[in-house]
């Protein structure tokens, strides 16, 4: 308190003048000349600086008006050089601010406004000069003058516009996404307090649409385009013709859509964000200071249009524009290296079309110049930087410079070094790295895909839970894992191999098994640790329980829960012995998968494809095999042809072919290997498939000759998605051990269903094997096995016999389901739940492991769904069951399922499947009948 006095009673030393009255008559006009140049904007009024300095001379110290003296002459400073750029008035404006702040101490009713007013300075000064200090201390002094405008507050809206336009600058400098979270939150907060006919609702329709805009560039939810694109729209109905803000509308409704082309390739799309843009480029004649920010964006409007349609005038306009916006944007302008960018990239194009040297050459020159402007952090430096590093391996390849190629790679390596949240930006680098890596065997290669896949799982992170982003999951992960695994093996890192394969694949269940790990396994020292383990259970079960939701309320709730998540989970890794909690685990962790028999990666890369065996205690074991990753994706297409035809006479000699191609090309490799390494017949395998491997029976393989085995004579497989998976299911042990809960779900009448008659006679034969085993057992049949008796009898439950319609959905997988009377129990149902202590899972149900064609590594399918949700052991079909066959496989299954000691022990399943596959075969049944069941887990 002392220092504060001191600090006033310097302030007021600093101002000794001759005192009247005047000084409040002198404050009066020049506030009016500062109001009405706020509204007409003429400049002759900006000469109230002088008046507010005569103020100012003559306000006596102590006296009440001197704070408001030097606030009225620091807004008066601020505003001229706002018009006039004299970066003087912008020093003076804030130390003045300054001196008021101290004269407006805690309990002032002015002292918000000083808060806010010194803000805007510090703010306008980062934007000119880019001191990260000025944009800090500017966010701190809106949050103070946000606490001193409370709910009710006339101001309030302001500060949280103020505030949220701030963090959105720091989010650009240093791709902090909980700035960027946070940002718009603040403007939801601030729309709300703008109603329809508010003066300023118009602003913040599009400050939010703009900073919505801003996250999906970062991330690339559609959703948050799509809603900037309606509040642009809103935003340019509340500026009509002649509206002093119509121009921003414009160019912001303009840059929008041009963004939702780019992702859908709409061309009406293209063509109205043109004639937007150059409707808002006439608003903004030579002089104006948004001109620069026209040109720039017509002009990437038209180089679209130009890669779109080929019409060259778009093209050479979209050069002169970018020419003419750089000149507008001289060094030190805050927005030079995205014009450089820009310009770079037409002329690049260009060249592309007419071979002009000299375009090359400038494109190189431009984008040097710009990625010296974007420092380290910057949210925009891999994206330049990719494009310079591309653009001189082409130039390589035209004149064979080794410098080009060296620098392209000098490039690419700094890329490891990036600090903050990776965005989609840095994983596009870092893929184009090692797609450039791959392409001359360049021994960065390997390091390349490592820096993807720490992005890809930095990039995943910051996305909420929800089915709307397995999209820009699918296009984030598509190949990386399975080039990197490849790499890997030709560098003979084969340890970093099942490292790497393993983080870039079931990326979204793994990143949802993060929200329902067993936490209580979490000890932390001390209260704070046990306030960090409180936290994080609570906010991982809320995350899980909002999975999908879809209005803005609860899809705004999902986004905050994520960013405190991510917030938890940094400050639990501060921790001593914490470093690597929830990160991707490493081999030493992985082999123990391995534990109760091997585990074989297959996989399917474009560069080669391969076997790795892993095993509880030895290095991995490399198996190379000699097929294309074309010959594995035509061989899984003429199967699933094949599969949807099964039924007929014919299919039979097919599958056997396709089986035989499996065991020659695959299968026969690995089991050699496995009899080398001593695994004895009989015992258990698990098959750990990848891209187009995951759609082909591996399990059921063979030659298919007298005298000879097939695979399942040799081993018993099973499956897994990933080896943390299987990890995961064999550290689940029963937690009632006293009793096992049986339910048997048959739905024979589903809505809208064809009727399955053998539902309750297989439910019968289970119930008359089980009763006496287990402590208890319940039926759910006909109209009691509705989608919410499921979910409910799973709460008290551990063990599942599910009989009912499968019903694959491959274009929206999360909604793949399960026929209940009422209706479909989707998987996003299944991941909402919250189920305890899950045992084993008999899905007696048709194509239950068929997922998204498009990214099968992914594993969406209803198996998996019953797996990540807990159940360790789950047995689930590739295809069409036959019912007969169905009702003989249950028989002989439960009976295989009961241990010595007369219990249902579920490690046994893999084995008891494999006997009842059995009988099959000794009866006759239909090879595909007899392969169609698989068992998943342990």
């Amino acid at each position: 308190m002392a220092d504060d006095a001191e600090q006033r009673r310097a302030v007021l030393q600093k101002y000794l003048p001759d005192y009247s009255l005047r000084s409040r008559v002198l404050n009066n006009p020049a506030n009016r000349l500062r109001n009405r140049f706020s509204q007409r904007g003429i400049l002759a009024d900006l000469d109230d600086v002088e008046q507010c300095r005569v103020a100012l001379r003559r306000c006596r110290p102590g006296h009440c008006d001197l704070s408001d003296s030097l606030n009225n002459l620091a807004v008066s400073l601020w505003n001229r050089f706002r018009q006039r750029g004299v970066p003087s008035d912008l020093d003076e404006s804030i130390e003045l601010h300054r001196d008021a702040l101290l004269l407006r101490p805690t309990g002032h009713s002015d002292r918000s406004q000083s808060l806010n007013n010194l803000a805007n300075s510090l703010w306008d000064r980062f934007t000119q000069r880019g001191v990260p200090s000025d944009l800090d201390e500017s966010i701190e002094l809106y949050r103070d003058a946000l606490l001193l405008r409370p709910p009710g507050h006339s101001d309030r809206s302001h500060s949280l516009n103020n505030l949220a336009a701030s963090l959105a600058d720091r989010f650009m400098q240093r791709g902090v996404p909980s700035d960027l979270d946070e940002c718009i939150e603040l403007h939801r907060d601030a729309l709300l307090l703008r109603p329809p006919g508010h003066f300023h609702r118009s602003h913040s329709l599009d400050n939010l649409a703009n900073s919505l805009a801003d996250r999906f560039l970062q991330r690339g939810v559609l959703s948050d385009l799509d809603e900037s694109i309606k509040l642009h729209r809103d935003a340019l109905l509340l500026r009509p013709p002649g509206h002093s803000a119509r121009s921003q509308s414009l160019n912001n409704l303009a840059n929008s859509l041009w963004d939702r082309f780019r992702q859908r390739g709409v061309p009406s799309d293209l063509d109205e964000s043109i004639e937007l843009h150059r409707d808002a480029l006439l608003l903004r004649p030579p002089g104006h200071s948004d001109r620069s920010q026209s040109l720039n964006n017509l002009a990437n409007s038209l180089w679209d249009r130009f890669t779109q349609r080929g019409v060259p005038s778009d093209l050479d306009e979209s050069i002169e524009l970018h020419r003419d916006a750089l000149l507008l944007r001289p060094p030190g302008h805050s927005d030079r290296s995205h014009s450089l960018n820009n310009l770079a990239a037409s002329l690049w194009d260009r060249f592309l079309q007419r071979g002009v040297p000299s375009d090359l050459d400038e494109s190189i020159e431009l984008l040097r110049d710009a990625l010296l402007l974007l420092p380290l952090g910057h949210s925009h430096r891999s994206q330049c930087l990719n494009n310079l590093a591309n653009i001189l391996r082409h130039r390589f390849r035209q004149r064979g410079i080794p410098f080009d190629l060296d620098e392209s790679f000098n490039l690419f390596s700094q890329l490891p070094h990036t600090s903050h949240a990776a965005s989609r930006y840095d994983l596009s680098a870092a893929k184009s790295w090692a797609t450039a890596a791959e392409e001359i065997n360049h021994g960065s290669a390997l390091l390349a895909y490592q820096t993807a896949l720490k992005f890809l799982d930095h990039h995943v992170a910051l996305l909420s839970s929800s089915s709307r982003h397995f999209d820009v999951v699918r296009m984030a992960t598509a190949s990386l894992a399975v080039d990197a695994f490849s790499c890997s093996l030709r560098h003979r890192a084969l340890t970093i191999a099942v490292e790497l394969v393993e983080q870039g694949r079931a990326v979204f269940w793994t990143q949802l098994a993060r929200f329902s790990s067993p936490f209580d396994e979490l000890s932390l020292p001390g209260d704070t640790g046990a306030v960090l383990v409180e936290d994080f259970k609570q906010l991982s079960s809320r995350l899980r329980t909002v999975f999908d939701q879809s209005t803005e309320d609860q899809s705004s709730q999902i986004r905050q829960l994520t960013v405190q998540w991510n917030d938890v989970l940094s400050r639990i890794r501060m921790l001593p012995d914490f470093s690597r909690f929830l990160l991707p685990p490493l081999f030493s962790d992985l082999q123990k998968a391995a534990d109760e028999g091997p585990v074989i990666i297959v996989n399917a890369s474009q560069y080669s494809c391969d076997a790795l065996i892993v095993l509880c205690d030895r290095d991995p074991v490399h198996i190379p095999i000699d097929v294309t990753q074309t010959y594995v994706s035509e061989l899984s297409t003429e199967f699933q042809s094949v599969a949807e035809q099964f039924g007929c006479s014919d299919q039979q000699n097919k599958l056997v072919g396709i089986l035989r191609k499996l065991w020659h090309h695959i299968v026969e490799p690995v089991v050699q290997a496995l009899g080398v390494l001593n695994v004895r017949p009989g015992s258990r395998i698990w098959w750990c498939p990848t891209a187009e491997f995951t759609l082909l029976p591996l399990h059921a393989a063979g030659p298919y000759e007298r005298e000879r085995d097939n695979l399942p004579q040799i081993y018993i497989s099973s499956y897994t998605p990933t080896l943390a998976t299987l990890i995961r299911a064999r550290q689940r042990v029963s937690q009632c051990a006293s009793g096992q809960c049986f339910v048997a779900i048959g739905q024979g009448n589903p809505e809208g269903g064809k009727e399955l008659r053998c539902v309750a006679p297989e439910l019968a034969a289970i119930a008359q094997r089980l009763i006496p085993i287990v402590s208890s057992f319940t039926p759910l049949e006909d109209s009691d096995a509705t989608v919410q008796g499921v979910l409910d009898a799973l709460n008290h439950n551990q063990w599942l016999h599910l009989a009912c319609h499968g019903m694959p959905n491959r274009q929206r997988p999360f909604e793949s389901s399960f026929a209940m009377r009422d209706g479909p129990l989707m998987i996003k149902d299944i991941i909402r739940s919250n189920w305890q202590n899950l045992e084993f899972a008999f899905l007696s149900a048709c194509h239950t492991t068929v997922g998204d064609e498009n990214s099968p590594d992914e594993s969406i399918h209803l198996a998996a769904a019953m797996q990540f949700s807990g159940f360790r052991s789950v047995i689930g079909s590739m295809w069409s069951v036959d019912d007969d066959v169905a009702r003989q496989v249950v028989s002989t299954f439960y009976d295989k399922l009961v241990d010595d000691s007369g219990r249902l022990d579920c490690r046994r399943a893999a084995v008891a499947l494999h006997k009842a596959v059995k009988k099959l075969r000794r009866d006759n049944v239909p090879l595909e009948q007899q392969i169609v069941f698989v068992h998943i887990g342990v």
